[in-house]
């Protein structure tokens, strides 16, 4: 959501703002709302104090025995104008929220012009892409030959993609979502938490999932949604609540399943669990301090690839340019890994800068350190990391010329000691 009152002070501004967004904004629509919302607001004020003072003559004239009539009469007439006011002033402010919630974030400034993913900006690299003396499978011909990755199970039971993992696969799915929480709560400070998978508009309002993108996700036929990560309710634990800036920020990270209907994305990875229906993650969010969130943004972007390096998976870190910038963020860095099966790098984390767009949608405030100063809070938040797309990187990374896989070393305590999967 953005604040009406910068809008208001620099139009210009936020107009060129939104076309840098490829968006043509209703500048002058939501400027003229403005005004009348502003005007009616005014008056009804104006109205309100003419009725108490009226009334208060018409009380002390009944108390004199006087006649009030020609006061009763000026009292109703301003009820009816009162009245038609009361009524205009919700439908105009709604028309105006209508107009600037389907507006995406403000783009910082160093996000790169650019209309789609070639126009992102590699801003650094880890690791060497290893040499093979064979030629590397994709991942889902690594599990479909050690028999322990069924997807035609998975579709007998609810449809395309969707996955059965059976024995150390399904082991080292679970070990990479522990491992990868317990750096993330243990190492980089962030506070565990357990959260609602099905959550309710008001939650998916305040991320900026909804109303612009109810076709990605799923609804329940009590009208309620799956979270399509746990960036929704975790970022919502600030909703409508005023923190005190000593207890910014707050670190909060939840290993969850994730569910996204994938709409739009037909044809594109249709093999395999690169782009599932329901698959697990680490999720990142911090609610920090406005003077504090750049700052914060890189540190937990650090956080994510540190998860990468452990597991000695190569990556590079990506500058989303303005075109591939999601709805509600203003700066987004990728961390894409390295899949030798596909011979490319593979996006396997976002870390986003939302500023204060989102705290105006849910209400999330701070007191500054004088107690009396209320500001809308920064949020962010980032993948610490997607545990299927790590389990596809390991497969690919570590396999072997006889199909089996090489546990990684920071895996095995989670693994029972296992150093390789075979058939």
């Amino acid at each position: 959501m953005h604040d009406i009152r910068a809008i208001r002070e620099n139009p210009a501004a936020f107009d060129a703002a939104m076309r840098r967004r490829g968006v043509a904004a209703p500048v002058q629509e939501i400027l003229a709302d403005d005004e009348v919302r502003r005007g009616e607001v005014a008056q009804l004020q104006k109205l309100q104090v003419i009725r108490n003072t009226l009334a208060k003559s018409i009380g002390e004239a009944k108390r004199n025995r006087a006649d009030t009539s020609v006061q009763e009469k000026q009292g109703a007439a301003l009820r009816v104008e009162m009245e038609a006011l009361e009524a205009s002033v919700p439908a105009v402010e709604a028309r105006l929220r209508d107009r600037l919630i389907g507006l995406p974030n403000i783009l910082d400034p160093e996000v790169p012009a650019g209309r789609d993913e070639t126009a992102n900006v590699e801003q650094k690299r880890f690791g060497s892409q290893r040499n093979f003396s064979f030629e590397p499978k994709q991942h889902f011909e690594i599990g479909e030959a050690l028999g322990l990755m069924d997807f035609t199970g998975a579709a007998k039971l609810a449809g395309a993609r969707f996955t059965v993992l059976r024995g150390a696969l399904a082991r080292l799915e679970r070990a990479l979502g522990q491992f990868m929480l317990d750096v993330q709560t243990e190492q980089h400070g962030y506070s565990e938490t357990v959260v609602p998978l099905l959550v309710n508009d008001a939650t998916m309002f305040g991320t900026g999932q909804l109303p612009k993108f109810a076709d990605d996700l799923f609804k329940t036929t009590d009208g309620r949604w799956l979270i399509p990560t746990a960036e929704v309710p975790l970022t919502n634990v600030a909703a409508g609540e005023i923190l005190a800036a000593a207890q910014l920020p707050v670190r909060l990270a939840a290993l969850t399943p994730c569910f996204r209907s994938e709409a739009g994305s037909a044809g594109r990875d249709v093999r395999g669990m690169l782009r599932q229906h329901q698959f697990q993650k680490v999720e990142m969010v911090s609610i920090t301090h406005p003077d504090a969130s750049a700052e914060e943004h890189e540190r937990m972007t650090r956080c994510a690839e540190t998860i990468l390096e452990q597991l000695e998976l190569p990556y590079r870190r990506m500058l989303l340019c303005a075109g591939d910038t999601g709805f509600s963020a203003a700066k987004t860095y990728d961390l894409e890994v390295w899949l030798p099966g596909q011979a490319q790098y593979r996006e396997i984390s976002s870390c986003s800068n939302t500023r204060a767009f989102q705290a105006r949608r849910m209400n999330a405030r701070f007191r500054d350190a004088d107690g009396k100063t209320i500001n809308f809070v920064h949020t962010l938040n980032g993948s610490g990391v997607a545990v299927g797309r790590a389990l596809i990187a390991v497969l690919e990374t570590y396999q072997n010329e006889d199909g089996s896989v090489n546990v990684p070393a920071i895996l095995r305590p989670y693994m029972g000691g296992m150093e390789i999967i075979a058939a």
